[in-house]
């Protein structure tokens, strides 16, 4: 049986939350940026898990669960993460977009937006994410291209 990480308890305050302490960049060591809103940050991700798959972030102060936001803050946040799955939509063409909101890894308010196709690994189930990164990475010239043509939607 698992258990929560060690520094779980700083963890929830913010202290050592690595999407805190990263700011705001264009890109990470997870992705690109496509979006730079005023309540969230959106990026696509450079690990081959799934075409599109994009990870939308709170970009307050360190909030744990969607409920700690005031009702101005949560609609902000939740529209602004409909605006990224409507470009995703849009690009890739899913059968069925999948949003979770999970945080049990790293414990600040972030959304997975998931396409999901005809070849998907777990149809009619929740995609299998893991909180390993994969080895595999996206081509860049891919990303790049994909990632300019969403950014041009969500202007």
């Amino acid at each position: 049986m698992g258990e929560w990480p060690g520094n779980w308890a700083e963890l929830i305050r913010g202290i050592g939350c690595e999407m805190c302490e990263n700011g705001r960049p264009d890109a990470n060591r997870y992705g690109l940026r496509i979006m730079a809103g005023r309540y969230s940050d959106a990026y696509l991700q450079r690990a081959d898990v799934q075409r599109g798959y994009t990870v939308v972030i709170w970009r307050g102060r360190h909030v744990n669960e969607p409920t700690e936001l005031d009702d101005t803050e949560a609609a902000g946040y939740w529209a602004e993460v409909l605006a990224v799955a409507r470009a995703l939509i849009k690009v890739y063409q899913p059968l069925k977009m999948s949003y979770e909101t999970l945080g049990n890894s790293l414990p600040h308010l972030h959304t997975h937006l998931v396409p999901r196709f005809p070849e998907d690994p777990r149809p009619g189930q929740p995609f299998p994410l893991s909180a390993q990164l994969p080895a595999g990475k996206i081509p860049e010239p891919r990303l790049l291209a994909e990632a300019a043509e969403l950014r041009s939607l969500l202007r």
